[in-house]
């Protein structure tokens, strides 16, 4: 073997010449090929050229400098006599592995000739909600709130009819279709028209909630300003929403408008005319308003505004009266726009018997939160005085005796009197909504 001296070399002012030094030592340091066979005789091992990497504190000038550490390498090769081995360079980047995705995984992550999937967003309220392939995009003026249950075979028409109306006006929008756990292909035609109609925005729910959920959930997690609830049935004519957003926009003393009803297709018309008259009626007098159509479904508010109430609508259809009463008992005011009303697509979700007792029970409940004596104290005051008219009788037919039922009418009046009072303290001390 042959030994390679080491060479020395120093400056004019006799200190060594760290740099030459340097320069000598890597010259003399060993290569292994694997082209061929070793000179000597061995199995040559894969290339590698070790090259000497700068110390990271060079020794000053008079001091020795420090030796480099030695690298220990398998085979022939690694008999070098020189002992100072400088350490080697990082070698090549072995290629990465392709990962072939099966089952469900199938089609996305990395995969080039997948197709381009919706973006979904999780709300600070723990709701996702699918976007299109280019996002939710920058938050507009109007969000659109559209409750699909059991809709698949007409709800793209209604997209396809809402997104032209509001795509032809000024208004930036966007559309948020809620599946309220759809049984049949709602879900997937709401998804499949996200390609065509980039405003369109998907919540599904995994349990149904009814129609007051879905828009009480889609109003809280809308972006717009205003915000327009309608239906997917094909009934109302939400050709005329960007009309309706309109008035809100130029007159700021409207806080809602509604698409007054001219005309009534709904199933059950022999019941539904009068029951919804005297609603309509028991609503007025409550709140001292003129109300032509009180459950319409076709309207729009400031997100604003309802914020407060959205916790007192209902899961029913009733949530559209509940919004209608909760404005007007907090003067803010209404402006009805008639409208057209046509026979619904598909099969009706409304139960006469059901959804009328709901709808008065509301009214009532709506009234006695916010005018609790409205309610109460009419009745409270007729059961005292009627009672104190029969104990007048009583007492001239039978001096000194007060029947039962005399008792208890005036009893009963000043129990629910006493009730009234309350309510209206608990809600004039009330903090908020």
């Amino acid at each position: 073997m042959n030994e390679h001296p080491e060479p020395r070399a120093s400056d004019p002012s006799g200190q060594p010449d760290h740099d030459a030094l340097h320069s000598a030592r890597t010259e003399h340091l060993p290569t292994r090929d694997a082209s061929g066979p070793a000179a000597d005789g061995g199995t040559a091992p894969v290339t590698e050229r070790l090259e000497v990497l700068p110390a990271a504190d060079a020794p000053t000038h008079g001091a020795s400098a420090p030796a480099a550490p030695t690298i220990g390498t398998s085979g022939p090769a690694a008999s070098a006599p020189s002992s100072t081995t400088p350490a080697t360079g990082p070698g090549p980047e072995a290629p990465r592995p392709v990962e072939v995705r099966r089952g469900e995984m199938a089609g996305r992550g990395d995969d080039p000739s997948a197709t381009p999937r919706a973006e979904t967003t999780r709300t600070s309220a723990g709701y996702v909600i699918e976007d299109g392939p280019d996002g939710p995009g920058p938050a507009p003026y109007v969000t659109v709130v559209l409750p699909c249950y059991n809709e698949g075979a007409h709800v793209l028409k209604e997209i396809d009819r809402i997104s032209r109306v509001l795509e032809e006006s000024e208004l930036t929008y966007e559309l948020l279709c809620i599946d309220d756990a759809s049984t049949d292909d709602t879900l997937e035609v709401l998804r499949d028209a996200q390609v065509a109609y980039p405003h369109v925005r998907v919540l599904p729910f995994r349990r149904n909630g009814g129609s007051g959920t879905a828009r009480r959930i889609g109003t809280q997690q809308s972006r717009g300003e205003i915000v327009v609830w309608t239906d997917a049935d094909m009934t109302y004519e939400n050709e005329r929403i960007p009309e309706l957003v309109r008035i809100l926009r130029d007159d700021i003393t409207y806080d809602q408008v509604v698409g007054a009803r001219t005309t009534e297709e709904g199933t059950h018309k022999w019941a539904r005319v009068p029951a919804k008259w005297l609603i309509r009626k028991i609503a007025e007098w409550l709140t001292k308003t003129r109300i032509p159509d009180l459950n319409s479904g076709l309207r729009a508010f400031r997100r604003e505004v309802s914020l407060p109430y959205l916790r007192l609508l209902p899961a029913g259809f009733s949530c559209v009266t509940t919004i209608t009463i909760a404005f007007l008992s907090n003067q803010h005011d209404i402006k009805y726009v008639e409208t057209s009303y046509a026979k619904r697509a598909g099969v009706s979700k409304f139960h006469f018997v059901s959804d009328a007792y709901r709808y008065i029970l509301q009214v009532l409940r709506m009234v006695m939160y916010f005018e609790p004596l409205k309610v109460l104290m009419p009745p409270a005051l007729w059961m005292i005085a009627i009672g104190f008219v029969k104990a007048v009788v009583d007492m001239v037919r039978h001096p000194f005796y007060f029947p039962a039922s005399t008792v208890l009418l005036v009893v009963s009046g000043i129990m629910i009197a006493s009730l009234a009072l309350l309510s209206d303290l608990v809600v004039r001390s009330r903090d908020g909504v």
